[in-house]
């Protein structure tokens, strides 16, 4: 059965020079399968254009079920006709983001907006321990003095047990140098803003990997807790995220630079055992040898400098970690958790899951060199060495941000994205209630593997059905 001369397209009122074409649809005698095809067709079309298409308005006889085939085609739109009213569904899972994010805004806020007025919130602070050791490193005294460190921070208002020592690596007093010229009260604010500012631009950088995907996900970012811990508390921990984003974002395009980036990842080298491991070992199986020659590079001058401020800062450093029982005290992770439970001062006993956890990262990376992904790939084995760390506090976990918003933008389940906000709630509700060091905060390092896993998987099937639909379609 032939269709009837005329205009074989079907033209649609918006916008006005649209067309769809139907030659290879129009086959009459064909079986109805092809209609269906038609019908997605048109669907898909409207989804584009806002304008709605009804097929029986296009063809009123056609029967689905059977029946004659069409007698005409007319060739507009009925311009008179209307989209049905919408049901309204109200989208939990963009309330609880929304109430999470503000929570997280909030606190924040407030905190920043006390730190130029009130003496005792900068002096309780972390950001003291870097002031301090500041100071000690301008008047060139020995920056590991617990007595000395003790006194200036008392000084500065703390009233603490125990007074903050910086564990960082030796390299990393180049950092805290420049406060020692400013007073604890006036560096406090623009200290937390350097963090802020650091959060911000990795999370930038986090969305343009990620091609912006939309949704306002990013806030997700901007409001992840554990980094705005960073913020308030004045912690380095915004410094690894950043050199780990900058590494994410630069070693397709400038490996030595992406290598010089990860320097800010050795302030705390603890926290990336199982991800160190498999890089190093990717960069001999792609030949990346620039990426190596950046890290080294970078190394090399920042323990210069080191030496420039600090002559004797090794081995102070080394004497400090032999002689302090820092090294002893609980933090939330399961590395002190196994250490106290069958050895207090059996320090070794708390690397034993991080040794399992680079054992796991070979196992997994190795099947998978020859198409690694650092963005994916890499964010699983980030969370992986916060989870198997040594020791390690809440605002650490500020390196599972890219795994986070990997998870978020991929994921097409809005009970994956409720179930994020509530983990977003409940930890800004734990951290007024519980201190840094309290075992509540065990949960947290799995929570965000186990979410990561859960939304990897969600996304994987979203795309496997996206691919059996259009080849049901082809």
């Amino acid at each position: 059965m032939q269709p009837p001369p005329g205009n074989r397209s079907v033209r649609l009122t918006r916008p006005p020079d649209t067309h769809i074409h139907l030659d290879a649809f129009l086959e009459f005698d064909g079986p109805c399968n092809k209609f269906a095809m038609f019908e997605k067709l048109i669907i898909r079309f409207q989804s584009k254009i806002g304008a709605m298409v009804i097929l029986s308005d296009v063809w009123p006889e056609f029967r689905p079920n059977g029946g004659p085939v069409f007698r005409h085609a007319p060739t507009a739109m009925n311009e008179t006709t209307k989209p049905p009213a919408a049901r309204q569904v109200h989208d939990y899972s963009v309330i609880l983001i929304a109430i999470a994010c503000a929570l997280a805004i909030l606190f924040t806020v407030l905190f920043l907006s006390l730190l130029p007025f009130d003496r005792q919130i900068v002096a309780r602070r972390d950001f003291i321990v870097y002031w301090a050791t500041g100071q000690q490193l301008v008047h060139h005294q020995n920056p590991y003095d617990p007595p000395a460190l003790n006194q200036i921070e008392r000084d500065a208002g703390f009233t603490g047990g125990a007074s903050y020592y910086m564990r960082n690596t030796p390299w990393a007093l180049p950092l805290a140098y420049p406060l020692g010229y400013v007073g604890a009260q006036a560096s406090a604010l623009p200290w937390s803003l350097l963090m802020l500012a650091l959060l911000i631009a990795s999370v930038r950088l986090l969305w343009k990997m990620l091609g912006r995907p939309g949704r306002h996900l990013d806030w997700l970012g901007y409001c992840f807790p554990p980094a705005l811990f960073c913020v308030i508390l004045g912690q380095t921990s915004v410094l690894l995220l950043f050199g780990l984003v900058l590494f994410l974002y630069l070693h397709k395009t400038h490996p030595f630079w992406a290598g010089a980036a990860l320097w800010l990842c050795t302030i705390k080298p603890h926290l990336f055992l199982p991800f160190a491991v498999v890089l190093l070992v990717w960069i001999f199986v792609s030949r990346s040898f620039r990426i190596l020659a950046g890290g080294i590079s970078a190394m090399a001058v920042g323990c210069f400098i080191t030496e420039i401020v600090d002559p004797h800062a090794f081995a102070q450093y080394m004497h400090y970690m032999r002689t302090s029982t820092i090294t002893h005290e609980f933090t939330a992770c399961f590395g002190d958790l196994l250490r106290d439970r069958i050895n207090p001062n059996a320090e070794w006993l708390a690397f034993i899951p991080a040794f399992l956890g680079c054992i796991w990262a070979l196992i997994y990376f190795w099947p998978r060199r020859h198409q690694w992904d650092w963005l994916e790939g890499g964010s699983l084995l980030v969370l992986v060495s916060v989870l198997v760390a040594p020791f390690g506090w809440i605002f650490d976990q500020s390196l599972a941000l890219p795994a986070v918003m990997v998870g978020a933008t991929r994921t097409q389940s809005k009970l994956l994205l409720a179930l994020l906000a509530v983990i977003y709630i409940l930890i800004e509700i734990e951290v007024n209630r519980y201190d840094l060091h309290s075992a509540a905060y065990l949960w947290t390092a799995p929570g965000w593997l186990i979410w990561f896993l859960f939304a990897r998987a969600s996304a994987r099937r979203a795309g496997t059905a996206q691919v059996a639909a259009l080849t049901s379609l082809g």
